[in-house]
């Protein structure tokens, strides 16, 4: 067995330290066996079972300028490391532990003094073993740092009945749309025909927001300025480059940690609770009542002005 197989199913620590520069080797701070539930994976029986996760970070980092003096504000702490565990599982629910492992040390690598970082992330209830990636990642190959909330685009968010849908002033609509400033997004609910009813909630979720979705295609076929999205990344870019989404709720909706309270058959509702995710600047329901919301929100007639 060469010594780079051997080390590739060693701990962490044996393979910082086997890559280290021996004339001078790299100061390293550690966290071991640092275990959490979270609810992650890409099967739909991982999803809404929490499973333990069993977490092994090494971190290289730059040796101190000056004397420490015992000031735990000129090192890096091992807070930075739980926390970044801890932030990541919060953001999102993720499939893949390889994404995980990814943003972790995205943001391990954005603190100062973090050079390199070691990230082996195990999954200790999905079988007889334990099953787990491990990756290495420097300063220079992470993601930029995250923008400043003032920088992130806050959009003008719409709830379109299908009245409004299927009339003949949307095309005037997306005038008004285009002429806003704002980035917009289009939310839909439902089309008119009912959808298939499966007697079970989790699947009915599903084919609930799918009606959704369904509608979401109908509005675009309509007008090829509306672009169908799922993602945050796709809706992110959407806003920075002056195109109107419409959103289609499954991806979002399924991954969120912390979901809408109201179901995919309340559709203004769980419109109103996406424009909150996002932080949109107003909720304008075209064709049916606003909700009350966090955010100001409105009613519009069709064929009204925005």
């Amino acid at each position: 067995m060469t010594s780079d197989i051997r080390l590739a199913f060693e701990h962490p620590i044996a393979r910082a330290e086997a890559s280290g520069q021996p004339q001078r080797p790299t100061d390293r701070i550690s966290l071991r066996d640092h275990v959490v539930e979270a609810d992650i994976g890409a099967f739909q029986q991982e999803r809404g079972k929490p499973q333990r996760l069993n977490f092994n970070i090494v971190v290289e980092v730059a040796p101190p300028r000056a004397p420490l003096d015992d000031d735990v504000d000129k090192i890096l702490s091992y807070d930075t490391i739980t926390e970044a565990i801890a932030l990541e599982l919060a953001e999102e629910r993720l499939n893949l532990l390889e994404t995980l492992a990814e943003k972790i040390a995205d943001r391990i690598l954005h603190a100062r003094q973090a050079l390199r970082v070691f990230v082996r992330i195990e999954k200790l209830d999905r079988g007889p073993g334990a099953l787990g990636v491990e990756i290495v990642r420097a300063r220079g190959q992470t993601a930029p740092a995250a923008v400043d909330d003032d920088e992130v685009p806050h959009p003008l968010v719409l709830h379109l009945s299908n009245a409004t849908i299927s009339g003949d002033g949307l095309t005037a609509l997306l005038d008004q749309i285009e002429a806003d400033p704002r980035p917009a997004i289009l939310c839909v609910g439902p089309g008119d025909l009912a959808a298939p009813q499966t007697g079970h909630a989790m699947t009915q979720r599903r084919v609930d927001l799918l009606a959704i979705e369904q509608n979401a295609w109908v509005l675009a076929a309509r007008d090829n300025r509306c672009v169908v999205v799922s993602t945050r990344t796709e809706l992110d870019w959407a806003m920075k480059h002056g195109q109107i989404s419409v959103w289609a709720p499954s991806k979002i909706v399924l991954d969120a940690v912390d979901g809408p309270g109201a179901g995919p058959r309340d559709a203004v509702a769980l419109s109103a609770w996406f424009a909150n995710l996002l932080h949109a600047t107003e909720l304008v329901c075209v064709g049916v009542d606003a909700p009350e919301t966090a955010i100001p929100s409105r009613s519009l007639a069709p064929g009204g002005r925005l």
